[in-house]
């Protein structure tokens, strides 16, 4: 077998998941160089190097590319901020390694205002009604702001009909939603200022009504290919209550669409990312946009499918559900992406259900944690063994420390469940959550048949209305 270095750029169970497609390959030796946020269990175990840059500094990472530069065939990329910070333009430059993720200047989730902007001239349509608020256009003059605000929200049909955003990007933090965050104009006011100042614009737009799904599409820079729907849940607690979080999990339907949505809503999801990518490519072909540059937060409501936003990395957890079920050599998947010869993907029929086990701390489902957080991963390893690839364990924010495993802050374990139907494969991953050891919590309704009825019965009304 032909041995092939990969560079990995790690956060967490995203990355663990491109990891294991990687090792999947019946024609290549993947020899996986990792750089990691921290020391990943997963793949600290397979990495030929492993190494953790507890900020990512895309300095740092580049070094590492250097030094293994005539090992490394190619690199991959899945958070965020090393793309915003330009990871791809500085090691394709100082080291030549083929990098798999947008440059610097397609990183479109920098700026949400400049989302807007770009959906104004592509798709309106598509764009809730929004206003930008810039600091530059208030200097020194916080009451006019607060006038201007108050006048937009009263436009907008008042407090519980809006969202208010900070432009840059915060893993969904800084949004605040009338009705959920806030209530009464004081307190949205109190929201918007606390997320105003003088290096960040705000965007209030109005609250949609309607069904989120995420879609997602690799590129070679001439051709979109995109993967089957899936569904993130990002409020922390059971019937979509609590904080935003980075997503307690997802799922996809043995379809390529999700079951409250209809072939034609996918098709007209396509149909405008396409359009996008036709401004944004300007060119027959346009390497810079290779990767994941549209990973697209939708909204289905009763006028069709709006976006919430555009990020330029794989989803998390949504990548997850989607990596497993590739039919075709992820290599070699990747070779036709840095070739411009990537034209389409093969899945397998099946769904997925991503669940994600989360300390105590996260979420604010405690205030406090003081005990230790170590977790024992042993018995989920071996129902995984046992039920021979429809279970798949990707630790994400935890750490090896004396060969022990222990959760650090953030989301620590996603358990993937695999099954010809959601029901099949939510029974699997929550099968697998119980047997994880240790002081760790999750929601119990991600796909639940129940949550999955709510979205259908409520798209079927707004499609009455």
């Amino acid at each position: 077998m032909e041995k092939i270095g990969i560079l990995i750029v790690a956060y967490g169970a995203r990355e663990a998941a491109i990891a294991d497609a990687f090792l999947k390959s019946e024609k290549y030796l993947a020899e996986l160089y990792i750089v990691d946020k921290q020391k990943n269990p997963f793949n600290a175990k397979i990495a030929k190097k492993h190494l953790v840059i507890p900020d990512l500094n895309i300095k740092e990472i580049c070094k590492f590319a250097k030094e293994n530069k005539a090992e490394i065939d190619f690199g991959i990329v899945g958070p965020e901020n090393p793309i915003i910070d330009g990871v791809r333009d500085l090691i394709e430059k100082e080291t030549g390694i083929p990098m798999i993720c947008p440059t610097r200047k397609y990183a479109i989730e920098k700026s949400k205002v400049e989302q807007r902007i770009l959906l104004k001239k592509v798709f309106p349509e598509v764009n809730p009604e929004f206003k930008i608020f810039n600091p530059k256009d208030y200097p020194e003059n916080k009451s006019r702001v607060i006038e201007d605000v108050k006048k937009w929200i009263n436009e907008l049909g008042g407090v519980e009909k809006i969202v208010i955003k900070p432009d840059k990007p915060g893993f969904g933090k800084g949004v605040g939603v009338g009705g959920e965050h806030f209530f009464t104009i004081n307190q949205a006011l109190e929201h918007f200022l606390s997320i105003y100042d003088k290096e960040t614009q705000v965007i209030i737009e109005e609250k949609l009504d309607g069904e989120e799904s995420s879609f997602q599409a690799w590129c070679d820079g001439k051709t979109l290919t995109p993967l089957p729907e899936t569904r993130d849940y990002k409020r922390a607690f059971d019937g979509d209550t609590g904080v935003n979080t980075g997503g307690m999990g997802s799922y996809k339907s043995e379809e390529n669409w999700l079951p409250f949505m209809t072939e034609n809503d996918w098709t007209r999801e396509i149909e405008i990312v396409k359009t996008i990518f036709k401004k944004l490519k300007n060119a027959e072909n346009n390497p810079e946009l290779r990767g994941i540059p549209f990973y697209v937060a939708f909204i289905h409501t009763k006028y069709g499918p709006k976006i919430l936003e555009i990020n330029s990395r794989p989803g998390d957890p949504e990548i997850i559900n989607i990596m497993p079920l590739i039919k075709d050599d992820f290599i070699d998947v990747c070779f036709k992406m840095i070739d411009g010869k990537l034209n389409s993907l093969n899945f397998e029929r099946k769904a997925s259900v991503v669940t994600y086990a989360v300390p105590l701390t996260y979420g604010s489902y405690r205030v406090k944690f003081s005990g230790e957080n170590l977790v024992d991963l042993n018995e989920v390893y071996k129902l995984s063994e046992k039920y021979e690839g429809k279970l798949k364990v990707y630790p994400a924010s935890m750490e090896l420390k004396n060969e022990k495993t222990y959760a650090l802050k953030s989301r620590s374990v996603a358990i993937v469940g695999i099954g010809e139907t959601i029901k099949e494969a939510r029974e699997l991953s929550l099968e697998g959550i119980k047997n994880i050891d240790g002081p760790l919590w999750n929601r119990w309704d991600i796909a639940s048949e129940k949550h999955i009825a709510n979205s259908i019965a409520h798209m079927k009304r707004l499609r009455e209305l």
